[in-house]
């Protein structure tokens, strides 16, 4: 059975760098050719689609709210996708979760910005 795990620091302090990690265990599922999503969920609102990267060349698309601080990258041999989030802000606090293929959900992981 395939399970996304995310994982990260849980809390930062403004201005810094965020690094999260899905990565993908059981099952034989090969990721090159799917697509993977960063979703994020602030409390009281609807998730937001924060990044996507495609297999097999991997372009990439930015939501407007991260676009110029955020990049989404992947290694297909560790089945791994990994969102790197510059300047953070207090506004970036939420419920972080990947997506692959549009099929597999990770559980999420919570991100808090605060001093």
């Amino acid at each position: 059975q395939v399970q996304l795990q995310e994982s990260g620091p849980g809390l930062v302090k403004p201005s810094q760098t965020l690094s999260l990690t899905c990565t993908v265990s059981g099952g034989s599922i090969t990721t090159n050719y799917y697509y993977w999503t960063w979703f994020r969920q602030a409390p009281g609102k609807e998730r937001q689609r924060v990044a996507g990267i495609e297999g097999n060349g991997g372009e990439t698309m930015y939501g407007d709210a991260v676009r110029g601080r955020v990049a989404i990258s992947r290694d297909d041999a560790k089945r791994t996708v990994t969102l790197e989030m510059t300047d953070l802000k207090p506004e970036d606090t939420g419920t972080y979760f990947c997506n692959l293929d549009r099929s597999y959900w990770g559980q999420g992981t919570q991100v808090t910005v605060s001093a």
